[in-house]
């Protein structure tokens, strides 16, 4: 597409994205004939605007309201103009002590929610962050009867990481009977991936029921399900866990009724995680910071927004998890890029 553009159409066209990322309103000619270093007149411009109108990368939403790009001229603009910034100081020092301040508590829950709630501050969008799946050899489990339905799991990897659940258990579980929970588990995982023994384990239920009561049974069937990403159906993720925080930062820049309806789409899309979770996995398949726009992607293609994700790595350079921001359309591509990808690279520092 930009093999058809001349030189001074392409300059009128950056010009306007690059006036409509920064402001987020349709751009008229005047204000672009404002910013270019070429001396064009109005109407001169409003003729380039037509022709890249007429290719598909600008749209006017209103009558005489100026123009926008479409999502192919975004798309057009990101891999052909977009010059990322560099990443200020006190926006690294934000992102270390964030990171480097949740890592004290050694929690890997922590440690991904502070990640995805540094990105989403930073940036004023929702921040997103896909765990790692759990392939850490397991050191102790503990199961801990909170209350009538309720328990809380505590599993300790032999890395030292620790990771604690509240999970929904049958009525008239006892004291005893999560004890009794407790030993089994660890005497069947213990030196063992969570997903190495799972299936092992959920077989020898189903044999020997007579070993542990059936309450006992479904407590430990819950546990493994909690820690294991649930179930597998509608494409759920085994073992990786998504992390989303800042929702609320996708309301501050609503300009029209029509963003409001995006905005619940979104929110709607958001909560089928299950589908998420699978769009940040295929962004693990790649190096560097990634960029989805609109409808792109299957499950973004209606609430017409934006992700940029970023794979991280542990101390085997093997990629374990993604994290990103997901906002509108008319993203800050140039400051929010090298954002993510400092974040990516300080988490994955950590768990190293």
């Amino acid at each position: 597409m930009i093999e058809e553009l001349n030189q001074r159409s392409q300059q009128i066209f950056r010009t306007l994205v690059e006036t409509y990322l920064s402001g987020g309103a349709p751009v008229g000619s005047k204000t672009v004939a404002g910013q270019l270093p070429l001396n064009l007149s109005a109407a001169s411009i409003r003729n380039v605007l037509k022709d890249l109108e007429h290719l598909g990368l600008l749209y006017a939403p209103h009558t005489s309201a100026g123009r926008v790009p479409t999502q192919a001229g975004l798309r057009m603009f990101v891999d052909a103009f977009l010059e990322v910034g560099r990443l200020g100081e006190s926006e690294r020092r934000d992102i270390e002590q964030m990171i480097s301040g949740s890592g004290s508590g050694n929690k890997l829950e922590d440690v991904l929610s502070d990640a995805a709630a540094s990105l989403s501050g930073l940036a004023r969008c929702a921040g997103l962050v896909l765990s790692p799946k759990r392939d850490t050899p397991l050191k102790h489990v503990e199961c801990v009867h909170l209350g009538p339905g309720q328990a809380l799991v505590v599993i300790v990897g032999q890395d030292g990481m620790i990771e604690n659940r509240v999970i929904t258990v049958p009525l008239g579980m006892t004291p005893s009977s999560m004890l009794m929970a407790s030993n089994y588990l660890n005497s069947k995982l213990f030196g063992r991936t969570l997903e190495e023994a799972r299936a092992g384990i959920l077989a020898e239920l189903d044999r020997k029921r007579g070993e542990l009561d059936e309450l006992t049974s479904k407590l430990v069937a819950a546990g493994l399900a909690s820690w294991s990403g649930g179930s597998r159906s509608r494409g759920s993720t085994q073992g990786s866990a998504l992390i989303v925080r800042g929702q609320a930062n996708l309301l501050e820049d609503v300009h029209a009724l029509a963003d409001l309806e995006r905005i619940r789409t979104l929110f709607e899309d958001l909560e089928d995680k299950n589908d998420l979770v699978q769009l940040l996995e295929l962004a693990r398949g790649g190096e560097g910071v990634r960029i989805f726009i609109g409808s792109e992607n299957k499950l973004f293609s209606l609430s017409g927004s934006s992700l940029i994700l970023a794979p991280y790595h542990n101390a085997n350079e093997k990629v374990v998890g993604v994290l990103g921001v997901i906002g509108p359309t008319r993203l800050n591509y140039a400051r929010i890029i090298p954002m993510v990808d400092y974040t990516a690279k300080m988490l994955g520092k950590l768990l190293s």
